[in-house]
């Protein structure tokens, strides 16, 4: 399925507000609602769209510090890649888990309160992954929201 201009304006929409319902999307672009939630319903059956999702601001939840971790995995295979995964994602402040070319083969996502609890993460649960080698942390400053290639 390729999307047509119609289709374009309601992923725009949803990819910016992902609470809209077909009702609301429908009065912005002049379409009825039946015909808008088809519309969102072809795409969905098609992958385009994968799923609706909620931001939520981690500072305002006591999350005020965003790590990003660079792991290389001391020992490479299959059976270590699979047992790291499995052990990372249990991880309840990792909110990202990336597999990687490069010079790592892990990036992570870790949110913590401040950088005393992140100390604490890193010690008593990164540092204690299976296969762990290298790690290298990146704390973020500042985060810039992107628009996404559909503007």
């Amino acid at each position: 399925m390729t999307p047509d201009a119609t289709d374009l304006s309601i992923l725009k929409m949803l990819s910016r507000d992902a609470t809209l319902g077909a009702a609301e999307i429908g009065r912005a672009l002049g379409m009825a609602q039946p015909a808008t939630w088809r519309r969102i319903k072809r795409l969905q059956d098609a992958g385009i769209i994968a799923g609706r999702r909620v931001g939520l601001d981690n500072a305002a939840l006591g999350f005020g510090v965003t790590v990003f971790l660079g792991i290389r995995l001391a020992t490479k295979g299959r059976t270590s890649l699979e047992e790291f995964e499995r052990a990372v994602t249990a991880i309840p402040e990792v909110q990202l888990v990336q597999h990687v070319l490069g010079q790592f083969d892990y990036r992570l996502r870790i949110v913590a309160r401040d950088i005393a609890d992140f100390e604490r993460i890193l010690r008593r649960r990164i540092m204690t992954l299976p296969g762990l080698g290298q790690v290298e942390a990146n704390v973020m400053l500042s985060e810039e929201r992107r628009p996404g290639p559909l503007g």
